[in-house]
């Protein structure tokens, strides 16, 4: 978890000006859904995105 508040602040927080609470709010929802978990790979679960390691996963079971 901390790894990721690290690269969270590095990727988002550090570089953007957030004008409102729901305008960062809406970027930080769009960080996670739309670029961590779906394009961002990991190497601690192969060198594969969340997204696809949970949908192995699930066909695993």
């Amino acid at each position: 978890m901390e790894s990721f508040h690290s690269i969270l602040k590095k990727e988002l927080i550090y570089l953007e000006k957030f004008k409102t609470r729901r305008q960062a709010y809406r970027e930080l929802f769009e960080y996670i859904e739309y670029f961590y978990n779906r394009k961002r790979i990991h190497s601690s679960i192969g060198y594969s995105t969340p997204d696809q390691y949970e949908r192995t996963y699930r066909k695993a079971l």
